[in-house]
């Protein structure tokens, strides 16, 4: 197998990884809809996931315009540069004083996540 066919693989690996991440983040959001955590312990539980997911999604992109693989790096460009976007404007971590408020488009972007990384999942599998 070439180097090709060893990226796509780890890229699997790694569209797997950032897909229980969002799975993570939606259990967690449904727990403070249901009452189950606190805002305090949630923004504390999800911002360790924070950066790491944004750094792994990125390195994965990365590595696609290394090897040349133009059609999976532009297709993961626009989320690279959201993401990029919200950390230069330091909007990236979740603050247990505004979760209620936010909550709605806290979750219309993990829902977003979790529907580019299955796609991407399944698409670099094929």
């Amino acid at each position: 197998m070439g180097g090709a066919g060893w990226l796509f693989l780890f890229a699997v690996l790694m569209a797997a990884g950032l897909l229980f991440c969002m799975v993570f983040y939606i259990i967690m959001f449904s727990d403070l809809e249901c009452d189950y955590i606190n805002p305090i312990d949630l923004c504390n539980k999800l911002n360790q996931f924070v950066l790491p997911e944004n750094l792994a999604h990125a390195f994965l992109a990365l590595l696609f315009l290394i090897s040349g693989q133009w059609t999976a790096f532009f297709l993961n460009l626009p989320l690279v540069l959201y993401n990029a976007d919200k950390i230069r404007k330091k909007s990236h971590m979740y603050d247990a004083t505004e979760i209620f408020r936010t909550l709605g488009g806290h979750k219309k972007e993990t829902f977003f996540k979790l529907g580019f990384y299955l796609l991407s999942f399944f698409l670099i599998s094929i």
